[in-house]
């Protein structure tokens, strides 16, 4: 599959949770960025992880900045990526370390703040200190965010499974 000349094949081989060491060596340098990208998102290898994060495509970077996995140390780097869609990537999928927090909150980019400011994992008081900020936008979106308002794109585990059609107040009939 590493070999497949299709790059879906070759991004569901790096999506899978126990890839073997080798074919994910060999992934890190795949011709496509989707490839390395979706290998950057699912790796559970902190070597993989370091080696991705200085892939020089922006979309393999985001990539590791949503993985999980990535240790307080790559996320000290990711959040000090160049590139605003790294650091707002970053910022919506995974928690970080009150120091980080701190120096994004007054990061340049209007973009990166807002980000903040509607994530799901960013702690309260962070989102307060962004509900002062000068960008209007950015101060609004901290002061009216609501969690779980369902436009997040943090993961969530499933819900409770529910029948559809009939049912307790539903139409046609009871339990």
């Amino acid at each position: 599959m590493s070999e497949a000349p299709d790059k879906e094949l070759r991004g569901l081989l790096a999506e899978m949770r126990e890839l073997e060491p080798d074919l994910a060596a060999r992934l890190i340098d795949d011709v496509s960025p989707e490839v390395r990208e979706r290998l950057a998102t699912h790796t559970h290898d902190p070597d993989v992880i370091t080696a991705l994060m200085a892939d020089r495509t922006v979309r393999v970077r985001k990539g590791v900045a949503r993985n999980p996995r990535t240790t307080a140390e790559q996320r000290r780097a990711l959040a000090q990526d160049p590139v605003i869609d790294v650091r707002a990537a970053l910022v919506r999928a995974v928690e970080l370390d009150e120091a980080d927090l701190e120096r994004l909150v007054h990061d340049r980019s209007v973009q990166v703040r807002l980000a903040m400011a509607t994530s799901e994992v960013i702690p309260p008081h962070i989102r307060r200190a962004l509900g002062r900020d000068p960008d209007e936008m950015v101060a609004g979106a901290a002061r009216d965010f609501r969690p779980a308002s369902g436009n997040s794109p943090v993961i969530r585990g499933a819900r409770g499974h529910r029948r559809s059609g009939t049912g307790p107040g539903r139409p046609g009939g009871a339990a």
